[in-house]
C-alpha cells in the first residue's frame, strides 16, 4: 500500500456470489493493467473475444487456442459472472478516483486480490431420506487503483555532457 493515499482509489466487494477459483484467475489476469485496458479486456472476455488463462485451478479445464496470447498457458475459460462483478468493482473504484480528481488515463491496477469467503450452505435432498450439503464458494475482492507518476525526461544537453564525461 503506498504511503501517499492521495494518488490511490480503492474499492472492495464482500461475499460476492461468484466462484472463488474463477475470480482468482480473473484477478491474476487483470492485475497490472491500466484502467482503460482492464475495462476493455473484461468486456472482451464477456463477449468471448479474449480469454482468461487458468494457471492454478486447471482441473478439467480444456485447452483453448485463444490462450496463445498469454505466455506459457494453454488452458482458459470465459468466466462471465466473475468478469461482470470485477467490471462493476472497477467502475466503483473509477468513481472514487474521479471524486479524488485523479487522472483516469494514468491509473493502473496496483493491487487486486480475491480471498475465499465463508461458504454458504444449502441442502440437496437425496433418495431414502438423506440430505447432502450443497455449498457455494463465494469470494471477497479488493482493488486498488494507483496513478502512475509523470515521467520527466532528461534534457538532451545533460545526456551529451554525461557521455563526454564518461569518455574522458
Amino acid at each position: 500500500m503506498p504511503r501517499n493515499v492521495s494518488v490511490i482509489a480503492r474499492a472492495r466487494a464482500v461475499d460476492v456470489r461468484t466462484h472463488f477459483k474463477n475470480m482468482r484467475e480473473v484477478c491474476a489476469a487483470v492485475k497490472g493493467m491500466t484502467l482503460i485496458r482492464a475495462k476493455k479486456y473484461l468486456n472482451n472476455v464477456i463477449n468471448k473475444k479474449e480469454i482468461v488463462p487458468f494457471r492454478r485451478f486447471t482441473g478439467k479445464i480444456g485447452r483453448k487456442a485463444q490462450c496463445h496470447q498469454w505466455k506459457n498457458c494453454t488452458q482458459g475459460r470465459w468466466p462471465k459472472k466473475s468478469c461482470e462483478v470485477l467490471l462493476s468493482l472497477i467502475q466503483n473504484a473509477q468513481a472514487n478516483a474521479e471524486s479524488k480528481q485523479l487522472d483516469l488515463n494514468r491509473l493502473f491496477i496496483d493491487h487486486l486480490a480475491a480471498q475465499r469467503a465463508p461458504k454458504m450452505r444449502r441442502r440437496m435432498y437425496r433418495a431414502h431420506g438423506r440430505i447432502t450439503a450443497y455449498m457455494t464458494n463465494p469470494s471477497h475482492v479488493e482493488l486498488v487503483l494507483r496513478q502512475r507518476p509523470k515521467l520527466v525526461r532528461k534534457p538532451k544537453a545533460a545526456k551529451k555532457a554525461e557521455k563526454a564525461e564518461t569518455k574522458a
